[in-house]
């Protein structure tokens, strides 16, 4: 065996199946987002906040870089082609939402605009 790490469909699906981490997912659609400023902008706590994360983490869907105390998180596009698509066709179709609208300009006013961050494609 390889030890290439295979798709898991059902974890996944579960890690879009909750509106908290589809939130998650679309404040970091254009590149990386301190985690300090997920909670504040969310207007939840921090540790519903990390428990989503993990899970996104889990689910191999986000990054995460420490830079000294901070952690910061970034979308990583899924092994799977099929699942790159249907993560793009998620994060478009729910860009339109009032509550996804709301929470981007949440963002900039807590934070800044997210930094785009270039993620390597896999191969």
């Amino acid at each position: 065996m390889s030890g290439r790490q295979t798709f898991d469909a059902e974890l996944f699906f579960s890690a879009l199946a909750d509106r908290t981490r589809l939130r998650l997912l679309n404040l970091m659609r254009d590149g990386e987002v301190c985690v300090c400023f997920l909670a504040d902008t969310l207007q939840t706590n921090d540790p519903k906040i990390s428990r989503h994360l993990a899970y996104l983490k889990r689910a191999d869907l986000v990054t995460a870089r420490r830079d000294g105390k901070w952690m910061h998180y970034a979308i990583k596009p899924p092994a799977d082609a099929a699942a790159q698509n249907i993560l793009r066709n998620t994060l478009e179709m729910i860009a339109t939402e009032p509550e996804m609208r709301r929470d981007r300009q949440r963002l900039i006013r807590v934070c800044c605009p997210p930094a785009p961050v270039k993620i390597a494609k896999r191969t």
